[in-house]
């Protein structure tokens, strides 16, 4: 049985709203879990765009995709998520991958914040292509606190209807803040 973690959950959801070989972001490297899944799911023709501030991010995830054989179909990025329109198009890409929070393993402190992630899920609804998706990770709680999610999801919730569908998921017998995995996809 699996285990129905955020990100089992969030990859399940996501694999059926994309198609393979197409342009993907993860705008959340971290160790580059999200990252190895976008690669397989771009397959040889498609191309991933990995963002993450941390220098041990990239290395860690050229390191898991070396090990994948999978280095070739992404490009990492040494900046923030919300720059990612500097190196995309507008309306090209077909899945944007969040999983905000810290590095697994990294400083708790270099978390992702509530103003910079708000800016970045705006920016990469720019980028994506009509019938696109994007998956959220949302954390709360513990080192993150309640602000950067109750922002997202104010966020995500005033988006216009007639140009976005957003379905937020919740564990609703978990306690202790489970996370919130949420969806949204641009009306073709």
């Amino acid at each position: 049985m699996r285990s129905y973690q955020i990100t089992e959950w969030s990859h399940e959801l996501f694999r059926l709203q994309v198609k393979p070989g197409g342009t993907y972001i993860d705008a959340t490297m971290g160790n580059g879990h999200d990252t190895q899944f976008l690669c397989e799911l771009a397959g040889e023709t498609g191309k991933v765009l990995a963002f993450d501030i941390q220098e041990q991010a990239l290395e860690t995830t050229e390191k898991r995709l070396l090990e994948a054989g999978l280095r070739e179909r992404a490009g990492l990025v040494l900046d923030s998520h919300i720059h990612m329109e500097n190196y995309v198009e507008a309306e090209t890409v077909d899945g944007i991958y969040f999983n905000f929070g810290y590095l697994p393993g990294g400083k708790h402190e270099l978390a992702t914040k509530a103003d910079t992630s708000v800016l970045a899920v705006e920016s990469g609804l720019k980028l994506l292509k009509k019938g696109g998706v994007m998956a959220l990770c949302i954390y709360s709680g513990g080192d993150t606190g309640f602000e950067e999610k109750d922002r997202i999801l104010e966020f995500l919730k005033n988006l216009d209807s007639r140009k976005y569908i957003v379905i937020v998921n919740q564990y609703y017998n978990r306690e202790n803040n489970p996370p919130i995995p949420a969806f949204v996809v641009k009306k073709g």
